[in-house]
């Protein structure tokens, strides 16, 4: 994958108004956002596929790779780009094995062990975190600056920041040696995600 992809890296919280839903992925798109992760943990397999295909229509209309958490079956079953994968998910290596070597896999990693792991087994990059505290996770692991940049330094493959941030505390993480920020709810629950889009791509691009 291209590392720009990663500059603006839009995870979705899960879905309850679906016009607003598929409103909000659009407008943070149009303000910048370079890739988008759709997550949705509690939903059935029917629903997640359904929303999935209306997701994938907005990010191909602007040609976005699109992610999907954990669920390899609805992945496959709409042609996205990858799946990102936790460390309680699909082993990466089997992952691989399944999806084939043209599709993303980014795996969530806490700690260098973790990283090195999924770099071995055909990560393509890392989700790392939480940076700042979050309500997106119960218990998430916390991972400091010197984590990010002990992290960067040591595998090949690019990494996002993840959890907690938001505009106020994005700048903080210059020098880390990230390839992008991953966002959660400072854009999906922004009364203006386009405008928001827009301030974080600038941040994101100042600090990688």
């Amino acid at each position: 994958m291209k590392t720009e992809d990663l500059e603006l890296y839009l995870v979705t919280n899960p879905l309850e108004d679906e016009e607003k839903f598929l409103e909000t992925i659009e407008e943070a798109i149009l303000g910048g956002v370079t890739i988008v992760q759709l997550r949705e943990k509690d939903k059935d397999t029917r629903d997640i596929y359904n929303i999935a295909v209306k997701v994938k229509e907005i990010t191909d209309k602007y040609d976005i790779p699109l992610i999907i958490n954990d669920r390899i079956d609805i992945m496959l079953a709409i042609d996205c780009a990858g799946i990102h994968i936790g460390q309680s998910d699909m082993p990466c290596d089997i992952a691989r094995e399944i999806i084939g070597k043209d599709k993303i896999i980014g795996v969530s990693a806490h700690t260098l062990e973790e990283a090195k792991k999924a770099q071995q087994d055909g990560a393509d990059y890392l989700g790392c975190g939480a940076v700042y505290p979050t309500k997106t996770k119960k218990n998430p692991s916390h991972v400091t600056k010197e984590d990010l940049k002990n992290i960067s330094d040591t595998v090949d493959i690019p990494i996002v920041a993840i959890g907690g941030i938001k505009l106020d505390n994005a700048e903080e993480l210059v020098n880390t040696g990230i390839s992008g920020l991953c966002v959660v709810s400072q854009i999906m629950n922004s009364e203006n995600p386009r405008t928001v889009s827009e301030k974080l791509l600038k941040i994101s691009k100042n600090i990688i």
